[in-house]
């Protein structure tokens, strides 16, 4: 179906003049939009612009001080997910909403069955995902359980569930947050098919690349506003950019030769289990000096992420050596008192899973703050702890790291993801740490905070600090690495200079060729 919609044809959704505050900030203000039938649209903003509030209206979880919504040119209210489902209305959420411990075909059903039986209701759901699989190449074994699935299938298992309800307008919320570059491929192909047969994808993202790849028209939003709205052949990045964040931003990252120092972390043949008991990490071996950014480059998997925990002392060695500022460090036990040892070797770390081990999402953004560091002397004074310093201290952090709303005391969980790693990142770096290891630093955040992040992390690094860096986003590892470790199958196949790395000298290794030379 072409972009392009009859004139006497509604559009798929029309949102015209809605408001949205929650207390006294304003989440959206006079919004107004129109998306046509069988189009990709995509939604940007910064982190904290109302792009998720404004869909959640639309999907039911929220409902407007003020303004009209219109569904295929019908005018309704939307109050629960429930009656937006009913509409044709389907969501997949920035964080999936599946129960791990059931099956594939057991989540699609799941606040769907026809009645008392399940078993008809099995069978028929095990025929509708045939044909979703043979129509739009949504393939997933109906039988699996969804918690040994890979992120990108159990995002697949989401949009299932929407179209097995029928939906005929789907609303993505960051939908390749989690997702690795081959996984977000795959994702676009599946979109492009959607679009093809008729449906409206609604693609909220503030990834330009996404939108520059992948939509036929594009709203930009800036702290609750609609600030226009262009068709995507006629724009470019830059443009997008500024009108994102109001002013031109660099979307190259600036910086000078290292100046290598003494070696702060030695890693010497560390092999480390998850916690499953299956070898993640196989003889590892390296350093990073002060001043310098290591990155470590491969597909998501391939054990950077047990790498990065067991050097932070919450995944146990199995054998090898670890030494920070010389200080032998190996531990082939893992505990809470560990990760402490560490910290207080001057080691930081950003987790790459903010929402499992970055933060507490039940605890306000004050708690989350200081987690790790609520023990130090700063904040107790014998049985007691110093709300008004933790308050004082995390205030600062927002500020500096601009973390919206900038209010200590909001759950944590009503942040939205780019501002909750926001509030991880000025937790970790705000210490000034000789050591950083940071896991994944710009996931889910907008391209003003990337920009932010990166001159942060050169800025460090220019300051003496040395920085192990792990990134599914091959393009910021190349911009920000002085050298780069490439990880395949749990084994650095290689290590390649900044210098001398593109796409197509890491691509091979990552696949599993072994760097010339190597061993």
């Amino acid at each position: 179906m072409s972009a392009a919609e009859p004139a006497a044809r509604p559009p798929a959704l029309e949102v015209t003049g809605l408001y949205k505050r929650f207390g006294s900030v304003w989440a959206n203000v006079g919004i107004s939009m129109s998306v046509p039938r069988g189009t990709i649209h995509g939604i940007v903003g910064e982190n904290g612009a109302g792009k998720s509030t404004l869909m959640s209206i639309v999907y039911g979880y929220y409902r407007p001080d003020a303004g009209e919504i219109r569904i295929r040119g019908e005018k309704t209210e939307i109050r629960t997910p429930d009656e937006a489902i009913a509409l044709g209305v389907g969501m997949v959420h920035q964080h999936f909403m599946l129960v791990d411990t059931f099956t594939v075909l057991e989540n699609v059903v799941l606040g769907a069955e026809d009645g008392p039986f399940l078993r008809r209701t099995l069978a028929k759901a095990r025929r509708v995902l045939g044909r979703l699989a043979r129509d739009y190449g949504l393939e997933a074994d109906p039988d699996a359980v969804v918690g040994d699935l890979p992120v990108g299938v159990r995002q697949r298992v989401e949009i299932l569930k929407a179209l097995y309800r029928n939906a005929e307008i789907l609303i993505l919320d960051e939908p390749t947050g989690v997702l690795t570059p081959q996984e977000a491929d795959d994702l676009f192909r599946i979109l492009r098919a959607l679009r093809d047969q008729g449906k409206t994808i609604i693609l909220i993202t503030h990834k330009l690349r996404e939108i520059m790849t992948l939509t036929d028209r594009v709203t930009v939003m800036c702290a609750g506003c609609v600030v226009g709205h262009v068709d995507t052949s006629e724009t470019d990045r830059e443009r997008l950019a500024a009108m994102m964040i109001g002013r031109p931003v660099l979307l190259r990252v600036e910086k000078g030769p290292s100046a290598p120092g003494e070696a702060l972390l030695e890693v010497d043949r560390l092999s480390v289990r998850d916690r499953n008991g299956v070898l993640r990490v196989r003889n590892a071996s390296f350093t990073v000096r002060a001043g310098e950014i290591v990155g470590v480059a491969g597909v998501a998997g391939n054990g950077q992420s047990e790498l990065l925990e067991a050097i932070a002392g919450t995944l146990a060695a199995e054998r090898g050596e670890i030494a920070i500022r010389g200080v032998p460090a190996t531990s082939h036990r893992a505990s809470a008192e560990t990760a402490k040892e560490r910290r207080g070797t001057g080691l930081a770390h950003v987790p790459e899973d903010r929402q499992r081990t970055g933060l507490v999402t039940a605890f306000d953004a004050s708690e989350s703050g200081v987690l790790g560091y609520h023990r130090d002397r700063r904040y107790n004074r014998g049985a007691w702890m110093s709300r008004r310093r933790v308050i004082a201290d995390v205030e600062r952090s927002m500020a500096d790291f601009d973390v919206r709303p900038p209010l200590p005391r909001l759950l944590t969980a009503n942040f939205s993801g780019g501002n909750q790693q926001k509030l991880v990142i000025g937790r970790e770096f705000g210490r000034d740490p000789p050591l950083l290891l940071v896991g994944q630093p710009t996931r889910g955040v907008d391209i003003g905070a990337i920009e932010f992040i990166h001159r942060r992390l050169v800025a460090m690094r220019d300051r003496g600090k040395a920085i192990l860096l792990v990134s599914v986003e091959l393009e910021e590892i190349l911009a920000l690495s002085d050298r780069i470790l490439v990880m395949f199958d749990g084994e650095i196949v290689g290590e390649v200079p900044a210098d001398a790395a593109d796409e197509r000298v890491l691509g091979p290794m990552m696949a599993g060729s072994r760097a010339p030379g190597a061993a």
